[in-house]
């Protein structure tokens, strides 16, 4: 059996050289290590990456690791949520702010101030985003009724700035599929959209065949998987056709006991062929705008 070994920390030490450790480690520090010798095996071997993710991660400071991973191509498709599109134009024009857990929160309603956990975000981008966003739909109207998801999300990009994950998965050509697209502002957003515009719409099945398409010919295919939700089951669902995914790493904070998809965990996944059976994978327990960075910074340091 390996040792378990005490972390020294030393001056000017490394990301990589800290994740090393925690190998040695235990508990999901150990966890941590394991996953980003998995993602490093997703690129090595060329796999095609699923990153799928929710919208409190773009809400937070992990908007800008998302999109740098983008911006490297690190990922090959993005799957995420309707809030995480309503997040990632609001702060492209404004930031969001840093509030506290433990505000008061009927006096923030009373100030128009939404909280997050602890990042607030006031109504006045939401009233901006409807003044970015309703041109944004007359002007892909004139082009077309009828519009999936990703090319929505496309058209978006094309509109944003270098700080927008759309924005650089629009220039690279990495479709972000959003399998909840009414759920969020931009989906009350196309509600006032339709009262004048009734014959526009967003065909959610429209993304089915390039989405199953990526999953099916691609030679080996990889998932990581920050939080749960409608999200991650659009990955491992999908996954089934193939049988599985090769390599899966999951980030969550949710808990298994409840029976939930959100915290099921990596192995419960092999039950239904949604990873292969000797696939690896990795369930690492805690909050992602933690983890996650150190991940990729290790990742990034050892290319």
């Amino acid at each position: 059996m390996d040792k378990i070994k005490d972390i020294e920390l030393r001056a000017g030490a490394s990301a990589s050289g800290l994740v090393k450790q925690l190998e040695s480690t235990g508990f999901q520090a150990t966890h941590l290590a394991e996953a980003v010798e998995i993602i490093r095996e997703m690129k090595r071997k060329q796999h095609t990456v699923f990153l799928s993710f929710t919208a409190n991660m773009v809400a937070s400071g992990l908007r800008g690791v998302i999109s740098q991973m983008c911006k490297e191509k690190f990922v090959d498709a993005v799957i995420t949520t309707a809030g995480a599109i309503d997040h990632d134009i609001m702060k492209s024009f404004n930031p969001y702010y840093k509030g506290s857990f433990d505000a008061d929160d009927v006096k923030l309603h009373r100030k128009g101030i939404n909280r997050i956990g602890n990042i607030f975000v006031p109504n006045s981008h939401y009233e901006l985003l409807e003044k970015k966003f309703q041109p944004m739909l007359k002007e892909l109207h004139a082009e077309n009724k009828t519009v999936s998801p990703s090319e929505l999300n496309k058209f978006i990009g094309g509109k944003l700035n270098e700080s927008s994950f759309l924005y650089w998965c629009a220039k690279n050509n990495i479709p972000v599929f959003c399998p909840g697209i009414t759920d969020g502002a931009i989906g009350l957003q196309m509600y006032f959209f339709k009262q004048d515009f009734p014959d526009f719409s967003v065909d959610v099945t429209k993304d089915m065949k390039e989405f199953s398409e990526l999953v099916l010919n691609a030679e080996k295919t990889s998932g990581i998987i920050l939080g749960g939700g409608i999200s991650k089951h659009h990955v491992i669902g999908a996954s089934i056709v193939r049988g599985g995914l090769d390599l899966a790493v999951y980030v969550s904070t949710a808990s298994e006991y409840d029976g939930s998809l959100s915290g099921a965990r990596t192995h419960e996944a092999k039950s239904w062929g949604k990873i292969k059976e000797k696939g690896k994978s990795v369930t690492v327990v805690g909050d992602a705008t933690i983890l996650f960075p150190l991940i990729i910074a290790a990742i990034k340091e050892e290319k």
